[in-house]
C-alpha cells in the first residue's frame, strides 16, 4: 500500500502542472489547450506502445472499447476543457479549491468497495480537509471581489465543478475496472487510455475545424503552445496517468481519494511560483490542514485492525475477488 501511497503523491506532481498551463498559454482557449494536450498524449502513447499495440488491439472486447470511450471523455477531454474554462475565468486558486473536494466525492462515492475504511472511521479526517478547503475558499473570494468579477468568477465555478463530477465518476470507475481486470497491466491499459484520447481528440479537432470552429488568431506563440503542450502531456498523461492507474490497484478506493489532495497541493505550489509569491495566512493553514488530513487517512487505512476493527487477513487468505478462503 505505501509504494501506491508513493505512486499517488508522484501522479500529484505531475498533474499539478494542468492547473497553471492555462494561465501559461493564457492567449489560447480552453478548446485548443485540451486537444492540443490530448492529440499530444495520444501522439506520444502511440509512439510507446507501437511494439505490442497489435497484440493488445486483438485483446480488446467490446466492453473494453467502451470503457475507454467514456473514460477518455469523462477524466481527460470533458474534465479538462471545463477545468481550463475554470482557471481562465475564475483563477488557478478558485479552481483548485472546487477540484480539492475530490477527497470527499471520492470517498462518498467509492464507499462499500472491498479494503475501503468505514466512511465513520474516516469523518475526522475528512472534517479537516474540508476546514482546509474552507480556509482556501475564505481567501479566493476575499481577493475575488476586487480582481475578478462576479459573474466570470460564478461561471469558472461553476465549470470547475463540472469539472470535478467527472473526474470524481473517472476515478472511481477507472479503480474498479483496474481491480477487476488483471488481464491488462497499468502500463498497458495507460497506453490503449491514452490512444483513445488522442484519437477522440482527433476527431473533436477535424470536426471543429471543418465547421469554422478555430478563427484565425495572429500573433500566437505556436512554438510555445507546442512546447507547453508537450512538456505537460508527457508529465501529466504519460507519466501521471500511469502512477495513478499503479496506485489504484494497491489502495482502497476511500484513500485514492485521499490521494489526490496532492493534485491540489502541487497545483497551488506551481501557481505560487509562476506567480513569484508565498502563500498568505490562509493559505498555509488549508496547506497544513489537507496535508494533515491525507496523512492522517493513510494511517487510517494502514491500521485498519486499530481504527475500524477490520480484521487484517495473512497473505494466502483471500482470494482473487476479495472473498475469504480456508
Amino acid at each position: 500500500m505505501w509504494y501506491g501511497v508513493l505512486c499517488g503523491l508522484a501522479a500529484g506532481a505531475m498533474w499539478g502542472t494542468i492547473f497553471v498551463l492555462p494561465t501559461w498559454l493564457a492567449a489560447f482557449s480552453p478548446v485548443q489547450l485540451a486537444l492540443g494536450r490530448y492529440l499530444a498524449y495520444g501522439l506520444i502513447m502511440l509512439v510507446l506502445m507501437a511494439p505490442r499495440l497489435s497484440g493488445l488491439l486483438r485483446r480488446l472486447t467490446r466492453s473494453d472499447c467502451l470503457v475507454l470511450l467514456r473514460h477518455a471523455l469523462a477524466g481527460n477531454i470533458v474534465y479538462y476543457l471545463l477545468l481550463s474554462f475554470g482557471v481562465q475565468l475564475a483563477g488557478v486558486a478558485a479552481a483548485s479549491l472546487v477540484i480539492g473536494l475530490l477527497p470527499l466525492t471520492v470517498t462518498l462515492v467509492g464507499r462499500g468497495d472491498h479494503g475501503s475504511v468505514p466512511l465513520r472511521t474516516l469523518a475526522w479526517p475528512l472534517l479537516v480537509v474540508i476546514a482546509g478547503m474552507v480556509c482556501i475558499n475564505v481567501e479566493v473570494f476575499t481577493r475575488a471581489g476586487a480582481t475578478v468579477a462576479g459573474g466570470k468568477a460564478a461561471a469558472g465555478m461553476l465549470c470547475a465543478f463540472g469539472a470535478l463530477l467527472c473526474w470524481t465518476w473517472y476515478a472511481v470507475d477507472n479503480a474498479r475496472f483496474l481491480k477487476r481486470n488483471a488481464r491488462f497491466s497499468s502500463a498497458e491499459w495507460s497506453g490503449l487510455y491514452g490512444i483513445s484520447t488522442g484519437l477522440i481528440a482527433l476527431a473533436i479537432g477535424v470536426a471543429t475545424l471543418a465547421v469554422g470552429g478555430f478563427a484565425p488568431a495572429p500573433g500566437r506563440d505556436w512554438l510555445r503552445f507546442w512546447s507547453l503542450i508537450a512538456l505537460v502531456a508527457t508529465a501529466a498523461s504519460v507519466i501521471g496517468n500511469q502512477l495513478w492507474n499503479i496506485a489504484c490497484r494497491r489502495v482502497p478506493v476511500t484513500l485514492s481519494g485521499q490521494l489526490l489532495l496532492f493534485e491540489v497541493l502541487f497545483g497551488l505550489l506551481y501557481g505560487f511560483l509562476y506567480q513569484h509569491q508565498m502563500p498568505r495566512p490562509l493559505e498555509w493553514m488549508a496547506i497544513l490542514l489537507l496535508i494533515s488530513g491525507v496523512i492522517w487517512s493513510v494511517w487510517l487505512h494502514a491500521a485498519p485492525s486499530r481504527s475500524a476493527g477490520v480484521a487484517v487477513l495473512a497473505p494466502g487468505l483471500e482470494d482473487h475477488h476479495g472473498h475469504r478462503v480456508g
